[in-house]
């Protein structure tokens, strides 16, 4: 296939264009660098299979020539307001990119009669109220708070999907990523794998806010993209979750990333700094993509973890 990837210079988008053409496919990839790195495609300049086209999805798109599929990338992601990356700090963008920029792919899509898949996320589940996390559940969310402008964003995002697979029969697919982590994650765009693991290799306490005991689940990018994969080649319509099961405190977290890198500093506990409607528990049920997909993680945590460490020592300049 040849296939659009927006939001093609990210953490997930540049992974899931290597994934691509190592299968076999031709990839053009799309960015505008507000928050996505240059240097994470850098090494596919050469592959004539690879192309880019530097634009902002929330102006209309055009690509020359047959698309068979499109995926849908393009956002900021970091709730963290420290981070110029965050999308507390680039509110409008974020709002356009999943706004304006579902409905302009949607329209390449449609234009091509391609596949068409969403990056959606957990966090239209808000701070929730059901635990796990399935499908079925509604959420429980700020519609006007801090955090609205991503989570509503994605919310908008995936009615305008569905609402293009109803009006016009367009084989869509959503995603609703959990917290994922691996390289090219930004060490600066301050969520809490980059975090720990960079005090941890300074030799630094690592920095609890609030008592730790607020969990997230940790899904491997490689887990998290094989996933993705299936779904945009199944024939399912209505949003999967895609994540790792395994719930884990922050603080058990901290621990790991001490023991694994050898930190002969402990923890400090400093107050919450919780964000609107942050959510103190996540976890995907993903009954939904062991049945439908034949999916489930595979990678361990410290698996995972002691695959991520080389990329932040190198980018740190203390490689072994």
């Amino acid at each position: 296939m040849r296939i659009l990837i927006t939001g093609a210079a990210g953490f997930l988008g540049s992974h899931l264009c290597e994934l691509l053409l190592n299968n076999g496919h031709e990839v053009i990839g799309m960015d505008n660098f507000i928050t996505g790195n240059p240097e994470n495609l850098a090494h596919l300049a050469g592959n004539e299979k690879f192309s880019f086209i530097r634009h902002d999805v929330a102006n209309f798109i055009f690509v020359p020539g047959k698309v068979d599929a499109v995926m849908h990338f393009a956002s900021p992601a970091s709730p963290n307001p420290a981070s110029p990356y965050g999308y507390t700090n680039l509110p409008i963008q974020t709002m356009k990119a999943g706004a304006l920029g579902t409905h302009n792919t949607l329209g390449v899509a449609r234009a091509h009669g391609a596949r068409y898949l969403l990056a959606s996320t957990s966090e239209i589940y808000g701070d929730p109220q059901v635990h796990p996390q399935a499908e079925t559940y509604w959420g429980h969310a700020d519609p006007v708070g801090v955090r609205s402008v991503y989570d509503e964003a994605k919310r908008f995002a995936e009615a305008m999907t569905m609402a293009y697979h109803r009006a016009h029969g367009l084989n869509t697919h959503i995603v609703r990523i959990f917290n994922t982590y691996g390289p090219r994650m930004r060490l600066d765009d301050g969520r809490v794998v980059p975090n720990f693991i960079q005090q941890a290799l300074r030799g630094e306490p690592l920095t609890i806010f609030g008592d730790g005991k607020q969990t997230r689940s940790f899904c491997y990018v490689s887990d998290l993209l094989e996933g993705i994969y299936r779904l945009l080649l199944s024939e399912e319509h209505y949003p999967v979750n895609i994540g790792n099961p395994q719930e884990t405190s922050i603080l058990d977290f901290a621990y790991t990333i001490n023991r694994i890198t050898g930190n002969p500093s402990d923890v400090i506990f400093k107050p919450a700094k919780r964000l609107g409607d942050d959510p103190q528990r996540r976890q995907p049920e993903i009954t939904r993509a062991k049945t439908i997909l034949e999916w489930e993680p595979k990678i361990s945590l410290e698996e995972g973890i002691r695959s991520t460490i080389p990329y932040f020592r190198q980018k740190l300049g203390m490689e072994e």
